[in-house]
């Protein structure tokens, strides 16, 4: 896997949620703050969209995405509330509320919400350094993987297809992956898209995520990036924030914790499978790291997903 498509999975829970949407004349909607990532995918009109904290107002028109991927509170409202003034932050229904009486409505606005459940509490830095509020707006001839993808949605919906159950939580996975990826094409900021824009630590990475089990050292990873252990080391650290080894000791665990929530495996599987030599030292590692044992961690995290 390359480091995108793990920093997304080890964070992922699940299907994504869905709701499309219809709404005519004047409308406010208030979303609470909430764990996971939401995305706005405009299918006809347009509204606004006004992040917490004092962010600035977005106008999202036919064809826009909109990411939130850190559960964002913000207000959303119809297209007439105005440019970024302050009637476009006027009084709001809820959210939940505004799906219900518009999800069964008419009207130009379309709109299709979805909400991704994530597993904020061990992002990999690369998700924690996507901003607030990330926009892709439908701008001819860039990024058309995405254009596909939500003329792929907007196909779904309205067709009614047989499979559309399985096809449209599909597709709104992909469409997290592009727009990630879209991110790290444009950014212009932040230390990820320069990490994996250069040749020597992005090799690195690359070869750590497809084997992160192996017996690695300094020496061999740096025969594989190309360079000199001395180069090896000064480049990951200032652009990664940490040394090789200590940050594949950091994703080993964040691997032992996902495998540990996702599936039965018993604690040496998952020590082998992650790269200890025995379930001791996984465990005196990962008590470290999360200040809890592996069998606490499990137990909890099967009490927080048990139906209620």
């Amino acid at each position: 896997m390359d480091v995108v498509s793990d920093a997304i999975a080890a964070v992922h829970l699940g299907h994504p949620a869905f709701h499309r949407v219809r709404a005519s004349g004047r409308w406010r909607a208030r979303r609470e703050p909430f764990l996971g990532a939401g995305c706005y995918v405009v299918l006809g009109g347009g509204c606004w969209l006004v992040p917490d904290g004092g962010g600035v107002p977005v106008a999202l028109g036919a064809g826009d995405v909109a990411l939130l991927p850190h559960g964002t509170g913000h207000l959303i409202a119809d297209a007439s509330a105005g440019a970024a003034g302050p009637e476009v932050r006027g009084s709001a229904v809820s959210f939940g509320r505004w799906l219900a009486q518009a999800s069964t409505g008419g009207g130009a606005f379309e709109v299709l919400c979805g909400t991704y459940r994530l597993d904020c509490s061990r992002l990999h830095p690369l998700m924690a350094e996507l901003p607030e509020v990330l926009v892709l707006p439908a701008r001819s001839g860039e990024h058309p993987e995405l254009r596909s993808v939500v003329d792929l949605l907007a196909g779904e919906l309205d067709e009614r297809r047989p499979g559309s159950g399985v096809a449209l939580p599909s597709l709104l996975d992909l469409l997290l992956v592009y727009l990630v990826r879209s991110w790290m094409a444009e950014a212009r900021s932040g230390a990820w898209p320069r990490v994996l824009g250069d040749p020597v630590t992005a090799a690195a990475l690359r070869a750590l995520h497809a084997e992160p089990a192996a017996a690695w050292s300094n020496e061999r990873l740096a025969a594989v990036a190309g360079v000199s252990r001395a180069t090896l080391a000064r480049r990951f650290a200032a652009l990664v924030g940490r040394p090789p080894m200590a940050y594949l000791t950091w994703w080993r665990l964040i691997l032992a914790a996902t495998r540990l929530r996702d599936t039965r495996d018993t604690l040496a599987a998952v020590a082998a499978r992650v790269g200890y030599a025995s379930p001791y030292a996984l465990s005196h590692a990962f008590r470290r790291e999360f200040g809890t044992t592996p069998g606490r961690y499990r137990t909890a995290e099967r009490a927080v997903r048990q139906p209620r």
